[in-house]
């Protein structure tokens, strides 16, 4: 029998009415919704299920409650029996994987994730960055053109290593742009500019990372029950370096091609996506078709997974 890996999903999944069937059946998931509205003060369930949807994409809004719709519908799996050999998320998700293998409470989470969202809001003023996502380039290649344009004073950088044809770029709106019109030299076919508030995972984001490691400092790590697989390393988190890797994490690339290739070497043949839509399993697809892919984003698919591994 091959190795489960759980992942969580990152910004860009969100959707209005996400684990609200967890919410109103699952009494641990219910429990979730309500930790974060106390944590945070205010009705975060009621934005989540309500909408509206231009409130839940501020950068500020959408990371609690991905994290929330993450681990209600995890609390709701988690009742199946089903143990991960490994964690992983992306970006924002690898909060939800921490809280999922016990590394950090969900209460604490949930504060870390508001104060985030909050800071990569505020790092670079509005319109000055952008991000794109560009399809079919070489890596290395892509790498070069970025330090290219960077050069000439624009500064752009890879941010989210996807999947083998998808590489997201992030920086000064002209140097996304630059990349963009010459994707081509690097072997790419195009660039789509993403919906995005601010250029993450950039070296614009420093003084995000500043402030978010002096929060950090405010709360406590605990040895996880499952090994996490980090953003910047494409490793097991080792313990004492979470704070450390969550405040690189802002603004350094997120290997997640390089996460699941890893994870498919330990013997891992069955990855779950837990949390809003299907964004990772699309990319873990284009990283390996061999194997097995489920989604936990509703109660239904929960059950069909449930029942296809038990």
């Amino acid at each position: 029998m091959g190795k489960i890996a759980f992942v969580f999903p990152g910004q860009g999944s969100q959707t209005v009415g996400m684990a609200k069937d967890a919410y109103e059946s699952v009494p641990a998931a219910t429990e979730i919704f309500r930790i974060a509205d106390e944590t945070l003060g205010f009705s975060l369930s009621n934005l989540v299920f309500e909408g509206p949807e231009t409130e839940l994409k501020q950068t500020s809004n959408t990371q609690p409650a991905l994290l929330t719709a993450s681990i209600a519908l995890f609390e709701a799996f988690k009742e199946k029996g089903i143990q991960p050999d490994y964690m992983a998320g992306h970006s924002l998700g690898e909060y939800s994987a921490l809280v999922a293998a016990g590394v950090l409470s969900f209460a604490d989470a949930v504060s870390i994730v508001r104060a985030r969202g909050q800071y990569m809001e505020q790092a670079v003023p509005g319109g000055q960055g952008a991000m794109a996502a560009v399809l079919g380039a070489d890596r290395e290649a892509l790498g070069v053109l970025c330090r290219d344009v960077s050069e000439s004073g624009h500064a752009v950088e890879l941010a989210n290593i996807n999947c083998p044809g998808q590489i997201v770029i992030s920086g000064v709106k002209e140097g996304v742009a630059a990349v963009a019109e010459r994707v081509k030299e690097a072997g790419g076919k195009r660039a789509i500019t993403l919906e995005v508030s601010g250029p993450f995972h950039s070296s614009l984001m420093r003084g995000a990372a500043e402030k978010l490691a002096e929060k950090l400092k405010t709360v406590s790590f605990s040895p996880g029950a499952v090994p996490v697989v980090a953003n910047v390393t494409a490793r097991p988190v080792e313990d004492g370096k979470v704070q450390d890797l969550l405040t690189a994490q802002v603004y350094s690339p997120v290997l997640w091609e390089d996460s699941v290739t890893w994870l498919i070497e330990q013997g891992v043949d069955t990855f779950i996506e837990i949390g809003s839509g299907s964004v990772l399993t699309g990319l873990i697809k284009k990283t390996d078709k061999t194997v097995k892919l489920y989604n936990v984003n509703s109660l239904e698919t929960l059950e069909a997974t449930a029942a296809a591994l038990i």
